[in-house]
């Protein structure tokens, strides 16, 4: 757990930098408190995704679709049809940027909220992102520079009691094929994380936020920082698990339509550990292996 209530001392900074180096480096998952965002706002979020997951199913169903794309959907199974099995959560999804949907498509019983959220959890990713350029030694705004945080999707994820919960999961084991991810969960555990060959609980923290590297990151760190399996287990819980995950990718992709290895990291000593890649590439990739986006990194590895 990593606290940045002195994110702008000069003294305290450095130690900051060194515990995100050291987390994002052997675990790939950390937890960040006294981050900025008030605990009502972490409240209000929570409760507004529930709200919306606890109404009438014909009212959900008017934002039901299987085709990803822009915009909201509602989906159960989202990665159905990708997966080698059903799993146990439903999903709300709003595109929030670089297009937003027009306000009124978000559902009204969350809309306030979701946009709120939004500038927040921007807010602290950003500040994460610098922390991270730093830890590289790179300069602070680099990656803000690069859009990593201007492409942003919401998904408010609801995972319900599961009567046999050893029979299935909440989400399958699999890596986040992004720049960064910010969760928000309720205090209803389930997420688990690999360290190794274990799977460890991530306990619920009242008022933080888990941080996770993202496929994407990891490549242009040149695998200084680590991508890694998690999962949801399902539901033993009478209570539902929420969590509302703020997915960050880049917006704008360079001149050249190819990424890979930010060059400011590689030497001869440090040479490229992946090759570049287009961004038709790393689209296909994710919209044909859906939760297995980690075989794209195999895929580049050198």
């Amino acid at each position: 757990m990593i606290d940045l209530s002195n994110l702008d001392s000069p003294h305290h900074r450095p130690t900051i930098v060194d515990q995100i180096l050291e987390a994002s480096k052997t675990w790939g998952f950390f937890q960040v408190i006294n981050h900025g965002v008030a605990v009502s706002a972490l409240e209000e979020t929570i409760n507004a995704i529930k709200s919306f997951h606890e109404q009438p199913q014909q009212v959900k169903a008017k934002h039901y679709v299987r085709e990803e794309g822009r915009g909201v959907m509602y989906a159960s199974n989202n990665d159905l049809y990708r997966s080698e099995a059903a799993s146990w959560h439903d999903s709300l999804q709003v595109w929030m940027a670089p297009q937003p949907p027009e306000v009124e498509q978000i559902p009204e019983i969350c809309r306030r909220e979701v946009v709120t959220w939004d500038t927040h959890a921007k807010t602290v990713a950003e500040s994460v992102m610098e922390l991270l350029c730093e830890g590289l030694g790179l300069e602070p705004g680099k990656f803000k520079e690069l859009t990593f945080s201007d492409a942003r999707v919401l998904v408010g994820h609801c995972y319900p009691h599961c009567p046999q919960p050893d029979l299935t999961m909440g989400i399958i084991s699999h890596t986040d094929p992004v720049v960064l991810t910010v969760l928000l969960q309720n205090q209803v555990p389930g997420l688990q994380v690999k360290h190794g060959d274990e799977w460890v609980d991530v306990k619920p923290v009242p008022g933080g936020l888990i941080i996770n590297v993202g496929d994407f990151l990891q490549i242009v760190s040149n695998g200084e920082y680590k991508s890694v399996q998690h999962r949801v287990l399902a539901n033993s819980c009478k209570e539902p698990r929420i969590s509302i995950v703020m997915f960050f990718n880049l917006a704008k992709w360079k001149d050249s339509d190819s990424y890979g290895p930010l060059p400011e990291l590689l030497s001869p000593e440090k040479p490229a550990i992946y090759r570049n890649f287009t961004q038709q590439e790393y689209n296909d990739n994710f919209y044909s292996k859906g939760l297995d986006s980690k075989s794209f990194i195999d895929k580049i590895t050198i």
